[in-house]
């Protein structure tokens, strides 16, 4: 019997990575290469990209992508995947991914470091790993085209669609020119939010590497960009990991026309699936894209050392504090501080 090797990846393994991502069911854009490529170049973290193969024959049979983020003066942290909802190990068999699982704890070991696997597939490889969170994704199965996806809606719906087109906003969906315009939303939008913001040059660097693989979004009032996303594409599946609007422009919903674009040209395309992300059941982001006929997915996320619960008490109000402090400061120290922070928060 052949004996199964777990080896790092090397940058001469970018293309059986992505052909052993494509062809696997349970793969989402965050397994590919291009988000390895990505994330070293916006932050420099570290990957750890393990390949499973057989010894006879070299042949991939499962894969763990893992970036080694360590803050100043705290434990640093195995993780798969930073910035998104999923990574986790792809493999042939459980077997083969508490292989790969324990591959990623002895590197743990060696750097001191805590391990947190997000997956999109319950984990059963590694007892050792406990799961928390309670996050699901919101998925909207696709019809053969954007207009049979609007029949389906229910006429409130549509008629919110219809609402900013007759307020005269339009939307554009290209690449890298609109990265600008994207931003200018987001990080307004991020402000607002009390939370820092990912550097620009990590949507650049996104685009970049993702190349016709992804595409941005961005509703305009005006000359005004006042809605913004990102859209991965993967196999079937249309990913939104990142969307933003201006509050200023509410009355507007230049959100719905943003989200519309979006599914429509996902639908015409031929894509089968549409991810609108993680969501806390029962949440106002969770209600927003229930409202498009998303169904909740778990993802399941498991830890060695699992992050506190600090819904309440001490914890939320040093938070609530935090968020307040940033919402009042001057966009401009947001946007020089936000990603200096921000290369350290996982989520």
């Amino acid at each position: 019997m052949s004996q199964i090797f777990i080896r790092l990846a090397k940058d001469s393994d970018a293309t059986i990575w992505n052909d052993y991502v494509l062809g696997h069911p349970d793969s989402g854009p965050y397994h590919l290469w291009e988000w390895r490529q990505t994330i070293r170049d916006a932050y420099n973290h570290s990957p750890y990209y393990l390949i499973a193969e057989e010894s006879s024959t070299n042949k991939v049979i499962g894969l763990l992508p893992l970036f080694y983020i360590k803050p100043p003066f705290v434990k640093g942290q195995l993780v798969s995947l930073p910035f998104c909802d999923y990574g986790g190990p792809l493999a042939e068999t459980t077997d083969i991914k508490a292989l790969l699982c324990q591959g990623a704890k002895n590197f743990a070991s060696e750097k001191n470091a805590t391990i947190e696997l997000r997956c999109n597939q319950p984990l059963s490889a590694v007892s050792s790993l406990t799961s928390f969170g309670d996050k699901v994704r919101m998925i909207l199965p696709l019809p053969e085209s954007s207009d049979l996806l609007l029949k389906q809606f229910k006429s409130k719906l549509r008629s919110q669609i219809r609402r900013p087109v007759r307020d005269e906003l339009y939307a554009r969906i290209g690449r890298s020119e609109l990265v600008g315009d994207f931003y200018t939303v987001f990080t307004v939008n991020m402000r607002d939010l009390g939370s820092p913001v990912h550097s620009q040059r990590c949507f650049e660097a996104l685009m970049h590497h993702f190349a016709e693989k992804a595409k941005v979004g961005v509703v305009y009032k005006e000359h005004t960009p006042v809605a913004a996303g990102i859209i991965l594409l993967h196999n079937t599946t249309v990913s939104i990991p990142w969307a933003s609007s201006l509050r200023s422009f509410n009355r507007y919903s230049p959100n719905m026309l943003l989200y519309w674009s979006f599914l429509e040209y996902a639908a015409d395309s031929g894509y089968k699936r549409f991810d609108f992300g993680r969501s806390s059941p029962d949440s106002g982001t969770f209600r927003f894209k229930k409202q498009w006929g998303a169904k909740p997915e778990p993802v399941f996320w498991y830890a060695d050392s699992p992050p506190a619960i600090t819904a309440s008490g001490k914890g939320k109000k040093l938070r609530e504090r935090a968020e307040n402090i940033w919402m009042k400061l001057p966009l401009a120290a947001v946007n020089y501080l936000g990603p200096k922070i921000r290369k350290y928060i996982s989520l």
